[in-house]
């Protein structure tokens, strides 16, 4: 067992907080990604590397990394690895001491308590005590971050979080199926009806005055009814490329787990 290494299934942006806590307290991380990530917030999200090759994310660095050498490579310049290991082959092959289920699929995909001494799943999914040892409520309100030792987080309720009042008009969905193509990418300042992106000649409109946050990369496919990205109607530059809120409380959550379930066994 490696006591140094935390290997977390999912690069997107609410991943990302739980990575960057876990890097700063001195962990090595190696992420486990899709060989074609769909992140809406590619700016703040670790899997973004695997397009870009490095990425680099307040004040951390994630570079895609294909096999244990250079993974090893990533850790040795203080880095995190990300690598392509949908099925988690690298679990067994690395042992590390935690693994962190943060894919964020509102269900399990295949994280069970044995693949590590310690096992983290974050949101609905997981049952705590079951198929791992840790749960962390994602659900938005008073017990988002909350530490759940026994049984499941809540519900998925499938409505995205309430910001100044906009909830579903702030997504952004795939008119048809398709390659996307992007019109207004992160970052940019839109109004309610502006052409944000097209797919397949069908343009997906803004749902609201604000700023693009989030859009999937360039060229992905996807298809109809898809989420491919949000409008926030605050309108806040530096919020494109920072840590969300969320992301930062579940973070925080699993971090403090790792460390409550390490002393609990003794490791």
């Amino acid at each position: 067992m490696n006591k140094n290494l935390v290997i977390v299934r999912g690069g997107g942006d609410v991943a990302t907080g739980t990575i960057q806590k876990l890097k700063r307290v001195g962990f090595d991380v190696l992420v486990l990604e899709i060989e074609r990530p769909t992140c809406i917030r590619r700016n703040v999200a670790v899997a973004q590397a695997i397009f870009e090759g490095e990425i680099k994310i307040e004040d951390i660095r994630a570079v895609y990394s294909k096999d244990r050498s250079q993974m090893e490579k990533a850790f040795a310049e203080d880095k995190i690895a990300v690598t392509i290991d949908p099925k988690g082959r690298f679990i067994e092959e690395m042992e590390p001491i935690c693994v962190i289920d943060g894919i964020l699929a509102k269900k399990n995909l295949g994280t069970n308590k044995d693949m590590a001494p310690i096992t983290i799943g974050l949101g609905p999914g997981f049952s705590a005590g079951e198929d791992v040892d840790l749960v962390i409520e994602t659900n938005r309100g008073h017990d988002l971050g909350r530490l759940i030792f026994e049984g499941p987080a809540a519900l998925n309720t499938g409505n995205p979080g309430n910001i100044n009042g906009f909830t579903t008009e702030r997504i952004l969905r795939s008119t048809g199926d398709g390659r996307l193509h992007i019109l207004k990418d992160l970052g940019s300042v839109v109004k309610k009806g502006e052409a944000v992106a097209i797919v397949s000649g069908k343009e997906i409109y803004a749902g609201l005055d604000g700023m693009v946050r989030g859009m999937i990369n360039e060229g992905i496919e996807v298809t109809k009814g898809m989420k491919v990205g949000d409008v926030d109607p605050r309108v806040i530059p530096r919020n494109v490329a920072t840590i969300s809120d969320k992301a930062r409380l579940i973070g925080g959550g699993s971090l403090e787990g790792l460390l409550i379930m390490k002393r609990r066994k003794g490791l």
